[in-house]
Formats: C-alpha cells, structure tokens, sequence
C-alpha cells in the first residue's frame, strides 16, 4: 500500500523555495518564560507600521538610534543576556520611544510564538557570536533560518553584519546555494556606529562585513501557515 502521507511530504518538499533538507521543528519549543507579544503584533497598527526585527540586540546601541531615526517603524529587539539586557532597557526608559519593544528572551523561541507568518518587513542580525567551534550554531547554517524567512514579508531583507571574513564568506555561499536568495555583499562604512562592537572593531581598523538577503516574491517554505498554538 502507498503511504500517502510521504507522497504529500515528497511533494511539498520539491516546491520548496530553498535546498534546506532539515527540517526545523517549531512545534517542539515552549513559549519562552513571562511570554507575552507587543501590542504592535496584536493591533490594527502593525497593518501600517513596518515591523522590524533585531536579533541579538546587546546594549540596544542600534536598536534606540534606529528606533529614534524611524518614529514610522515599530522595532522589537531582542537579547537574551540578562546583563546586557538591563543596561538596554535602562536606556530605552530614558529615551520612551513609542515605537521600540526590547524583548527579554531567547530569540528563536520567541520568534516562533511571536511572529505570524509575512508580518516582519526587516530583520537585523549584527555581529552575533560567530561559533567557530561550533559552525552548526551559524544563522544561515541552521534548519530555523527556514522558519525566519517564514515570517518575512516578500521583498523583506535580512540584513548581517560581522567582522570575521569566514563568518561572512560562509553566509554569503549559504545564502545563494542553500536559501537560494538574492543577495548584496559590501563593506561597512569606517565611520559606521550601529553597535558597540561595530564601533570597536572599526577604531582598530578591521574590515567588517554586510550582507544584505532580499526574500523573493512567491517564496515558499515550510512553515508559511505555521502558527503556534499557545
């Protein structure tokens, strides 16, 4: 007797997008603790007001400038250290930006319980741990950056950013080969002050590195109906 379930899973994987063969399991992660969504993802305002993601946040260095610079974009930034954390959210009651969200979590699963499917028109990963040990660890290596592109609207960009040339080298092949998707690679301007350790690397006069990953119109994953049921 044939299985029709394979036959679905062998159809639905052959007009999939991407060349990603693992699949990420979305279902398996618990709502990170004190979970609860902004008001921008629950309002009639998130239909007119571009949401944009930062993962990885740190002191909120990129996330206070960028959120001061566009009063029309909601930013939700996320850090999960705890420390780092704290001095963000110290920053940002000073500052009261409406349209900022520092969120205290896991960025993985509080994406997965946060975010619907096309809402998010841009996210930011800057200079996140580059995992020389541990390649697996990397972004564009690991089966969830299926269910991130899940969330981008078409036409949205996500956009990465480091100072280690085989970080960037590996994303960039990644990203053509694997997610099968345009991309801009260039350098970052010497005067550019986005995070703290953008401004570091910088004033000793490294090289740092953008990449810049549009998703196309029609792009079709795994998880484009994929909502989380808690």
């Amino acid at each position: 007797m044939i299985d029709e379930t394979v036959i679905f899973e062998k159809m639905n994987e052959t007009s999939l997008s991407h060349q990603q063969q693992r699949a990420f399991q979305p279902e398996k992660l618990s709502a990170p603790r004190d979970f609860s969504k902004p008001s921008i993802l629950l309002s009639k305002d998130a239909d007119s007001m571009p949401i944009i993601i930062e993962i990885g946040a740190g002191k909120g260095k990129h996330a206070l400038s960028f959120a001061a610079a566009h009063p029309n974009k909601h930013l939700i930034a996320i850090e999960r250290t705890r420390n780092k954390f704290e001095a963000f959210t110290k920053q940002a009651e000073l500052k009261n930006l409406a349209n900022l969200n520092p969120i205290h979590a896991d960025a993985i699963a509080w994406i997965v319980h946060a975010i619907a499917p096309k809402s998010i028109a841009k996210m930011y990963i800057l200079y996140p741990n580059p995992e020389q040990h541990n390649p697996n660890q990397q972004w564009l290596n690991m089966p969830f950056f299926e269910f991130l592109l899940s969330r981008l609207q078409d036409g949205g960009e996500i956009i990465l950013a480091t100072n280690i040339e085989a970080y960037m080298d590996n994303a960039e092949e990644q990203a053509k080969a694997v997610w099968q998707l345009p991309i801009l690679r260039q350098t970052v301007a010497s005067d550019s002050q986005r995070t703290h350790f953008e401004v570091k690397y910088l004033a000793r006069n490294e090289t740092c590195w953008e990449l810049t990953m549009r998703k196309p119109e029609g792009y079709h994953t795994r998880f484009d109906d994929w909502v989380a049921t808690s």
